[in-house]
């Protein structure tokens, strides 16, 4: 990309912060902001970023992922766990303003997730691509209209109007919909045992069991439970609903490691946070990656 002299000092006070973000962690670090979007080459920018991060002697077996993003395909998101995995053993989110959607199913393949009281996930209603309307759409969204319109023709209470658009419907990108939320769910579960459960080895908050170990189903049940609550827009009644650190610790009992007091993680995050988001909307970038080697809008 060509950089003007403005962007060029901006980019090195970026660069200095990332790199104390990343002494702060102990870790290797990428900035991620944008859509999960396949039409953008996330999946190659993101293969590249990493690459560069493990051909730097100073490497590490950790990486801190920085991640603002309003959702996007799963698929992409599978994808991008499947190489952050394959170069670290151990994967840390940090969640400066949003991550909403698939963002939010990309957090649960984390070892730690960490907030802020002004951070906020999402329910899960992973996107998927239309060609009808050339963009993504939230496929549980999809699904919930369709399935009120069957309730309406049941007990026949469906307008001319609802009747031409059911007609209408493409049943391939239904069911697209429907896979689309099935592997989502998958994912969320798998991933919360494999990861974000893998150090959950004792009870710590039912009275009952405390002190107690914790089984592996247990910990299925929970990782279900979890995704349950996360995919049930009756519950959240929007795409966009922000779910913050409260709620995720005491409707959802999920650990979230909380920076709100902490100055030696808050200030850092927030600063850098802060002139990473001026430099993308200034420049209307419509993604950006950062890591120490790597920047590409």
């Amino acid at each position: 990309m060509i950089i003007d002299r403005y962007d060029k000092t901006v980019y090195d006070v970026l660069h200095n912060g990332l790199t104390n973000i990343e002494e702060i962690f102990g870790a290797d670090a990428l900035f991620y902001y944008g859509e999960f979007d396949h039409r953008l080459g996330i999946v190659k920018r993101f293969t590249d970023a990493i690459e560069q991060l493990k051909k730097d002697e100073q490497t590490k077996d950790r990486i801190v992922i920085l991640l603002n993003t309003q959702g996007g395909s799963v698929e992409v998101v599978e994808k991008l766990v499947e190489i952050i995995r394959f170069h670290y053993k151990e994967v840390y989110f940090v969640i400066p303003d949003v991550a909403f959607s698939a963002g939010t199913i990309f957090c649960m393949s984390g070892d730690k997730i960490y907030m802020d009281y002004s951070s906020a996930l999402g329910p899960i209603d992973p996107q998927v691509f239309s060609i009808k309307e050339n963009r993504y759409v939230p496929a549980l969204g999809y699904l919930d209209k369709v399935g009120e319109l069957i309730e309406k023709s049941r007990v026949g209470d469906m307008t001319q109007v609802e009747f031409s658009y059911f007609q209408g419907l493409d049943l391939a990108f239904l069911k697209s919909c429907d896979q689309a939320k099935e592997l989502a769910v998958t994912l969320l579960e798998k991933w919360l045992v494999d990861y974000k459960f893998k150090d959950w080895n004792v009870h710590k908050t039912n009275p009952d069991k405390k002190g107690m170990p914790v089984t592996e189903q247990e910990k299925i049940v929970r990782a279900k439970e979890i995704a349950t609550s996360l995919s049930n827009n009756n519950a959240w009644h929007s795409h966009g609903r922000h779910i913050g650190i409260k709620t995720l610790q005491t409707k959802l009992k999920l650990e979230i490691d909380d920076y709100s007091n902490n100055e030696k993680y808050r200030l850092p995050i927030r600063d850098y946070n802060d002139i990473m988001i001026g430099l993308i909307i200034r420049n209307r970038y419509p993604s950006f990656i950062h890591t120490r080697h790597f920047l590409y809008e």
